[in-house]
């Protein structure tokens, strides 16, 4: 789908779309702890041993597609180490990862910056980013990204597809990455588009194309899969402690940090900010993003079989309280904006508070809030949940929370 007809759509989505809450309507949901054979699920070890996985199909079948299992391990090059970067604060390494192990074939390039001040490997946030490594803080001396970059109405700093000089530091409010050295966390970041270009033909020339079987998974997996390889990565870095990474993603990116933290259950702690349709959002709500919309909009992050449930969001098998159930016991944190209608900021409350039975399996408590909480008012405890004022993105106010929420988890660890 070309820009403008992508563009033209998107306007017709956003003026149908409903925003009244008093037309929602009545749905409900699977149940997340019956089994298809109609089994009641009554304690942990049955779900670990036989709902989780049935769900993690469905998900698969429905949704994402299945990924194809890579065999060779990751090969690995550090390209750059600079001890003093953030002002001294940060030692900040550039590791090209080739997925395949062949230098030859698909990489992504991991960027990482740990506190100087450690004297024990550190826990550490991992996500992609949207416009590259180079944006994620001001510094010159990051390698500039050289791939496809999406030219959207907020990449001012992108001409004709590429980065340029102008783009460094154009996402630095999204990742904070002062606020994170300065708490005793390290960051990891790479490109998205180091794994898949987005756009409909990005498959092309993205880690799709280089993995046999690869017919039908969308790109939302595609970027997961990414998360999955740098955290291989992570776990040889001496500097990192591996058993403490919470992988983090916003809007699209959001989706594929819940879908990698369901399948790889390496992420000790997982982070969806404003993910919206597809991520976080209650499907079966009429109430912002549809199925519709999105699988309209974007065919190419999903498997076929989703957009058959346009018309029809009762049938899907599965909703997104069971993706949020699929990450029990570990601790997941849903984040919302209140004018981020699109994204369906209660419907993604809802399915922290609809994944609470799965917690309660392992004894451990999640949303811990009987209503939906008003702005600025974190709740929760193994699920957090909070909703700022302001639009779709990613604020220092919602790094504090992350931060605070990955403290707490992590001190028990």
């Amino acid at each position: 789908m070309n820009e403008v007809i992508q563009s033209s759509a998107l306007e017709q989505f956003l003026k149908n779309a409903n925003y009244d809450e008093s037309l929602v309507g009545e749905f409900v949901l699977p149940d997340p702890l019956k089994c298809y054979d109609g089994t009641p699920v009554t304690d942990s070890q049955m779900w670990q041993s036989k709902r989780r996985q049935e769900i993690i199909n469905h998900f698969q079948s429905e949704i994402y597609g299945v990924t194809p299992e890579i065999k060779s391990p990751i090969s690995f090059e550090i390209l750059v180490v600079d001890e003093h970067a953030l002002d001294g604060k940060a030692t900040r390494k550039e590791i090209a990862i080739y997925l395949l192990g062949d230098t030859t074939g698909p990489r992504l390039d991991l960027q990482i910056f740990t506190p100087n001040n450690a004297t024990k490997p550190v826990p550490a946030f991992l996500g992609c980013n949207f416009f590259g490594n180079h944006a994620i803080t001001s510094d010159p001396t990051i390698t500039l990204n050289t791939g496809w970059m999406r030219n959207t109405p907020d990449s001012k700093n992108v001409i004709d597809n590429k980065a340029t000089e102008s783009s460094r530091g154009s996402e630095s409010d999204r990742w904070q990455v002062e606020m994170v050295i300065d708490s005793g966390f390290a960051l990891a970041t790479f490109y998205y588009g180091d794994l898949e270009p987005d756009h409909v033909d990005g498959w092309k020339s993205g880690i799709r194309s280089a993995l046999p079987d690869s017919d039908d998974w969308g790109a939302v997996a595609a970027w997961a899969l990414g998360l999955t390889k740098a955290m291989d990565y992570l776990e040889n870095d001496a500097a990192i402690d591996s058993k403490k990474v919470a992988v983090i993603g916003h809007s699209r990116l959001g989706k594929a940090a819940l879908w990698a933290g369901a399948l790889d259950e390496r992420f000790a702690l997982v982070v969806s900010n404003n993910s919206g349709a597809a991520g976080a959002a209650l499907a079966r709500r009429n109430y912002g993003e549809s199925i519709a919309a999105i699988t309209t909009l974007f065919p190419y992050w999903f498997c076929k079989k989703f957009a058959t449930y346009g018309s029809e969001p009762k049938n899907l098998p599965v909703d997104m309280h069971q993706l949020i159930a699929l990450i029990a016991p570990r601790p997941v944190y849903i984040a919302s904006a209140e004018d981020d209608k699109w994204a369906d900021p209660k419907g993604e409350y809802l399915s922290g508070k609809y994944a609470e039975p799965v917690y309660s399996l392992f004894n451990k408590v999640g949303i811990n809030s009987d209503s939906w909480p008003d702005v600025h008012i974190p709740v929760g405890d193994f699920i957090g949940y909070h909703m700022r004022t302001g639009k779709h993105g990613v604020t220092a106010y919602d790094w504090q929370q992350y931060l605070d929420f990955a403290t707490r988890h992590f001190r028990n660890l």
